[in-house]
Parts: C-alpha cells; structure tokens; sequence
C-alpha cells in the first residue's frame, strides 16, 4: 500500500500514571490494571505532509495529547483528546490529524497502533503552549494554561537523595527505542480527562516517524544530539 510523503521529528515527552520504568514498555499490565492515563508532548522541529505545491509544513509546532485506557493499552476503550497550538493553522491540522490518527501509516507503527486502540475522541483543544526540555538534565516543563500542566525531573535515590539516571532500550520498540527515564508530575482539568500525579514514570525520547514507522537513524541522531547539547 502507498501512502502520502510525510515527516515529523523532535524532542518528545511521555507520562503516564505507571511507576518508573512504566510495566507497559515490557509488555506487563500497566501498575493500575485497571487504568492508564497520562500526557504527551512533541515539538515538531522538522515535519511535513505532502509533496510538491501542496506539502503542509509543520516545522515548528508543539503538539500533544491527553489519553485514557481503562486497562492495558492493547485492549483497547481508550479516550483521548489532541492538544494543539493556537497558532496551528487548518491545513496543519488537518495534516495532523492524519498523522497521528495513522490513516497514513502502516498497520504495525505507532500512531496507527494507538489509533486502533481509541474509542471516544474528544474535540481538539487549542491554546498557547510552551515546552521546555533538557535532556541532558532529564527535565521538562510543558504547560497549555487552563488545561494542563507537566513537570519532569530526574529520578531521586531514596537513600542518597541524588539524581538517578536510567535509559531504556526497546530493539523493536515502534514509539521509540532509546529514551531516558525521568519522574513526572502533571494534572490536566476539566470535566473530562481530569488527572493529578506525583512522581510517576516519564520518558524522554527523541521522535523521527514516517508512513513506514520509526526513522531509526534520525532518531538515535537526534537523541544523541540532545543528549551532549
């Protein structure tokens, strides 16, 4: 099957409610088996959709999403609700919403795995984000006023009080497959999705994704970039 020409890539953050580590990443139930919710961010610094006088650019844009499962992700029954910048205009919305709804991607990769697993899809939340992310730090800070808000910071030992840092490798992970382990507080309002965690798992990866998945040279380049800047 072919599909449109496309490329997003950049500095991603993952929460969710899971313990560090999160069970999930080693195909266990999530640390609640009867709920996993959490929020994503990406700052796209290089994307497009299309070819020639119709591509859509997307470099530049945050986007992100609030999610649900009630249980293990594969299960499916998931709830979620995009999260986009104020400034993103209709054709990049509309570019988005086919990337990340996988209707241009094959059936094993990311978004289309997600994709397959929602149920209920809230209306698109707009608003003025900011994203601030260090990986060499293993800290985040993501906030769209009103919504939702997210801070990482390293893992502490809880016997010397000092930073803990941890990688995890996935070699046939299809989000990512390096990404560095951090610790995540975040709340999102509202009638729905509304959520409140302290210390919980995150991760910090850089993203590279195309119609055929993960582009694994960009994204191991671009997270050992992050990783010494």
């Amino acid at each position: 099957m072919s599909y449109v020409n496309w490329k997003i890539k950049g500095p991603k953050v993952a929460t969710c409610n899971c313990d560090f580590g999160c069970p999930c990443e080693f195909l266990a139930p999530p640390t609640n088996a009867n709920l996993c919710e959490g929020v994503e961010i990406m700052r796209i610094d290089e994307g497009w959709f299309g070819d020639g006088a119709d591509q859509v650019r997307l470099d530049g844009l945050l986007v992100g999403a609030r999610y649900r499962w009630p249980g293990p992700l594969h299960k499916g029954g998931g709830i979620v609700q995009g999260l986009f910048e104020e400034r993103t205009s209709d054709a990049q919305r509309d570019a988005l919403f086919k990337i990340l709804g996988g209707e241009e991607q094959e059936p094993t990769t990311v978004f289309n795995i997600y994709g397959s697993t929602i149920e209920t899809e809230y209306d698109l939340l707009f608003g003025n984000t900011d994203l601030a992310i260090d990986f060499k730090a293993r800290t985040a800070r993501f906030a769209m006023p009103g919504v939702t808000e997210m801070t990482v910071e390293p893992i502490k030992n809880p016997v010397t009080g000092l930073d803990y840092f941890s990688q995890i490798v996935l070699h046939s992970g299809f989000e990512y497959r390096t990404a560095e382990m951090a610790s995540a507080t975040f709340r999102s309002t509202g009638d729905r999705l509304a959520m409140d965690y302290s210390e919980v798992y995150a991760a910090l990866f850089y993203g590279a994704y195309g119609p055929y998945g993960i582009i694994q040279d960009e994204a191991k380049t671009g997270f050992e970039a992050a990783l010494a800047a």
